[in-house]
């Protein structure tokens, strides 16, 4: 007789227990993904001792939502601490230089638009530093503490709250209600642009007069002076010079040729007592193309660190991290990823010798170490999964690096990144233990290869409840962009195992224009902005059915966003493989796209011309121009706000549809933009698109699904 020895018992209960927990999971709900929390990036104290950041607990009404700050010790063995319990949300907390004061931005009671608020962190409440009434954001303390730095968008030609302030009400007392424009752009994303004006303030850090350092400079009078635009507004990257004495931004001034050629940001220079900017990148002319952005010094004071994205003829350029000696401003090195892939974020080391960034990495995205006097880069984080963002540093001390760190599998937590390993260790449990109750089946990876010669990267997810021995039908689903990628993460709007549900597998291609395989890859849909990116999905959907036994090739569905909704078009309009289609925010006109959006230029120089001057590209590639071979049935839906991909494309695409009887509903979401953002609206969307595809992915009558 074999007897056991207690190990061996030790080990099979322990695999029992881990088989039993495995089958008590169960597959995820809407429920679920709403109320995970969600982590904004995190700023380190200068010790690197603590970090800061805002935590938002979602809620189905909005009114009920919370966003509050929380302080995380990086040694990992204390526990995080909630440090704000208002019912107004916090955003952009920074650490004063001697780490005891946090600053955030916060509209509390009595204020009538966002300040900013100074938090001392030995005790007692927050305490309002601004009281401007155009309202302040992003704050930065000065290197010596006394001073604090905001953004604010202000109305062209004041010189003060008082202006402002006038200007408002003469606004407001207006019987008439129109917007008027002389030339581009007009909108951005989801909101009409006014006339106002982001500006850089300084006030005292004990509170007091705020002071705008660029009025009256022949800088924003500049009618193509603005900020950087971003999915919800506009904003101007600023640092602190290291003497405190002066802030180093960043601005566009031609913004205004916007319609007809491409624009760009420089570094300025402003002194704390005002005066004309300095322009320390370009030439000072208009023919200066490369965009800067997200300036920061490094911690001796003698080097200034800015991301520079190139201008080519190609569409897309990845940003690189250049180096200046400071303040002469003579260029030093450019730092970039394997294969230009863009750099994300990026953290100085105390010692100077070195900088850590983030960047993709074929569905990942990864740390990199780039070391003073060394050519090329060296990969920090090693593993195959999950992505890294939010990367930040101390100023002094010990080596260290946070992140916010999730996956597929992992919803977001933040993270201490070691350097030697590669690994991390979790600060925060804010989503585990809803998490670990869900069946949530990692990705795999696969490759393709294209005509073209590129390999091709693939992710496909398996349902929950996974069984080998059953068929189950195909959901491909598409990328925006195009100029991104589908990463390993917890993704809230198309979020992979919400989809797939216990009923699908889910198959994301990384196709041609796709970041994350270096520039070359990403530039080469252009003149190609269609057909190129579906060929490279319908070929990995193929391989998929082969490879994978389990798929049932017959049953095939596909879908996508923005330009993932372009792609679901294009394939209405070339192939029939597909049983159904979805559709969200997708163009069916190339030409209606490029007059309605609010950013055109590209597109054209996309297409090698404006469509009048019969570009062959902007018919062969036209959804439209193939409407009489519509036939598959579709699920339209659209944000009515959506002005990246106005409404009139998907009511043209809708009437097309209608016009060749194919079977089909539309849906518009009123108070939407380009993204389905609120709770009960996203929950509705879901339920619709599983409708959609239980719908035409059952399992043929009488056809047992095995």
């Amino acid at each position: 007789m074999v007897r056991s020895s207690p190990a061996l018992a030790a080990l099979l209960l322990l695999a029992t227990t881990s088989l039993a927990a495995q089958a008590q999971k169960r597959p995820i709900t809407h429920e679920d993904l709403w109320l995970m929390k969600r982590l904004s990036a995190p700023a380190l104290s200068p010790d690197g001792r603590l970090a800061v950041l805002a935590v938002t607990e979602p809620a189905y009404d909005a009114d009920a939502q919370a966003v509050d700050l929380w302080l995380v010790p990086t040694d990992g063995i204390a526990p995080p601490r909630q440090i704000t319990f208002s019912r107004e949300p916090e955003s952009g907390p920074v650490f004063s230089p001697d780490g005891r004061r946090i600053a955030f931005s916060a509209q509390r009671a009595g204020d009538t638009a966002p300040q900013v608020y100074v938090l001392d962190l030995d005790g007692g409440e927050a305490r309002r530093a601004t009281a401007i009434s155009t309202g302040a954001r992003t704050p930065r303390f000065s290197p010596d503490g006394t001073r604090i730095a905001f953004v604010s968008s202000v109305f062209p030609g004041t010189a003060n709250d008082a202006d402002n302030r006038r200007i408002a009400d003469e606004r407001k007392a207006r019987k008439h209600e129109a917007r008027v424009y002389t030339g581009f752009p007009i909108r951005n994303w989801d909101r009409w642009l006014d006339d106002r004006q982001q500006r850089v303030f300084v006030v005292d850090a004990g509170g007091g007069e705020a002071r705008d350092l660029l009025s009256g400079s022949a800088l924003v009078a500049s009618p193509g002076f603005g900020g950087r635009f971003t999915e919800t507004g506009e904003e101007i990257d600023f640092t602190w010079t290291p003497d405190s004495r002066a802030l180093v931004f960043a601005a566009t001034t031609n913004r205004d040729s916007a319609a007809y050629a491409w624009t760009h940001t420089d570094l300025y220079q402003v002194a704390l007592a005002g005066g004309e900017p300095k322009r320390l990148t370009g030439s000072g002319g208009r023919e200066s193309q490369d965009g800067w952005g997200r300036p920061d010094f490094g911690h001796d004071g003698r080097t200034l660190y800015a991301q520079r994205t190139p201008r080519t003829d190609r569409i897309y350029n990845a940003t690189r991290l250049a180096s200046f000696d400071w303040p002469s401003m003579r260029a030093r090195a450019t730092i970039e990823p394997p294969l230009a892939r863009a750099v994300n974020f990026h953290a100085v080391a105390p010692d100077n010798r070195s900088v850590f960034f983030s960047a993709e990495d074929a569905g990942l995205e990864r740390v990199y170490r780039a070391r003073a006097g060394r050519s090329g880069v060296d990969t920090v984080t090693r593993g195959e999964r999950g992505v890294y963002t939010g990367l930040a540093g101390p100023e002094r001390g010990r080596e260290l690096l946070v992140a916010v760190y999730e996956s597929a599998t992992e919803p977001q937590e933040l993270v201490r990144i070691d350097v030697a390993s590669g690994t991390h260790q979790r600060l925060t449990a804010f989503n585990a233990a809803q998490a670990a109750a869900l069946d949530l089946p990692p990705v795999e990876h696969f490759w393709t290869t294209n005509e073209r010669g590129d390999r091709v990267h693939h992710m496909l997810v398996r349902p929950a409840g996974f069984d080998a021995t059953k068929k189950y039908p195909l959901f491909v689903l598409m990328h925006g962009g195009p100029h991104i990628m589908w990463r390993d993460q917890f993704f809230i709007r198309w979020n992979y195992h919400l989809l797939a549900r216990g009923d699908y597998v889910l198959l994301l291609s990384n196709y041609r224009g796709s970041t994350g395989f270096g520039e070359a890859y990403a530039q080469s849909i252009q003149g190609d902005p269609l057909k190129g990116p579906a060929d490279d999905i319908n070929a990995g959907a193929d391989e998929a059915i082969r490879r994978f036994a389990f798929i049932d090739g017959t049953r095939q569905c596909a879908g996508g966003a923005s330009y993932g909704g372009h792609l679901a078009n294009w394939m209405q309009a070339t192939t029939t493989r597909y049983r159904c289609l979805v559709s969200h925010a997708g163009l069916v006109s190339l030409a209606s796209q490029w007059g309605t959006s609010d950013t055109i230029y590209g597109r054209e120089v996309t297409m090698g011309g404006p469509h009048w001057e019969g570009g062959k590209g902007w018919t062969e590639q036209d959804p439209l121009a193939y409407a009489a071979k519509f036939k598959t049935p579709v699920l339209v839906t659209i944000g009515e706000r959506d002005y990246r991909v106005p409404l009139n494309n998907t009511i043209e695409y809708w009437s097309a549809l209608q016009r060749m009887q194919v079977e089909s509903r539309l849906i518009v979401f009123p108070n939407e933009n380009h993204w389905i953002l609120g709770g009960h609206n996203s929950r509705f969307f879901y339920d619709e698109v599983d409708a959609w595809l239980r719908r035409f992915l059952a399992a043929p009558a009488g056809a047992a699904a095995r």
